[in-house]
């Protein structure tokens, strides 16, 4: 299958699911311009690197569902995919106990979206305002990222801009900056 860029919202949406629609009809409202592209089922970063280099220059983030270890705080982060998730180096800067994955049920309860599909668009889910956003640093200092419309089969871009100044903002979350390093020895 050749993954092809295009502008927007598909043609035909029949046969997509209520979210990504739900997606798409947000950003079109929000007047965000995304470019999109379809593919198959992307459930590892390893996966990606096909999607990555269409949706290229942006920077494709992993979205990590995390709690803290009673699950009383639940916390969406974006990172760097070339950056590696250290619970120690998060919790200290935002002063939360430490963290881990989020069980699958409050990813579903939340957000309305399932493993392999975390993304910050899930966000327009959380009404009550129950995840907290934390970015890393080199994700905001990006012009444009590349996440999944709450489904994993495809990907868009939008610019770092539209996320922070008019999506956030619709869906009523604001979001904690984060300096993670690469993971590396460093």
């Amino acid at each position: 299958m050749k993954l092809v860029l295009e502008e927007g919202r598909p043609a035909d949406v029949s046969g997509r699911i209520e979210t990504e629609v739900r997606v798409y009809d947000l950003l079109d409202s929000l007047g965000i311009r995304y470019e999109r592209v379809d593919h198959e089922p992307a459930f590892t970063m390893e996966a990606c690197l096909a999607i990555d280099e269409v949706l290229a220059p942006a920077v494709i983030c992993k979205n990590l569902f995390l709690c803290n270890a009673q699950r009383t705080k639940f916390y969406l982060l974006m990172i760097r995919e070339d950056k590696h998730f250290k619970t120690k180096e998060i919790t200290k800067q935002i002063g939360s106990s430490r963290l881990s994955f989020a069980p699958e049920e409050a990813m579903e309860k939340y957000l309305k979206i399932t493993p392999g599909s975390v993304s910050v668009m899930g966000l327009m889910n959380d009404e009550a305002n129950d995840v907290q956003l934390v970015i890393d640093e080199d994700v905001l200092a990006e012009e444009l990222f590349g996440c999944h419309p709450c489904i994993n089969t495809s990907s868009i871009r939008i610019t770092v801009k539209d996320l922070v100044e008019k999506f956030l903002p619709a869906v009523h979350h604001n979001y904690l900056t984060v300096k993670l390093g690469t993971g590396r020895d460093e």
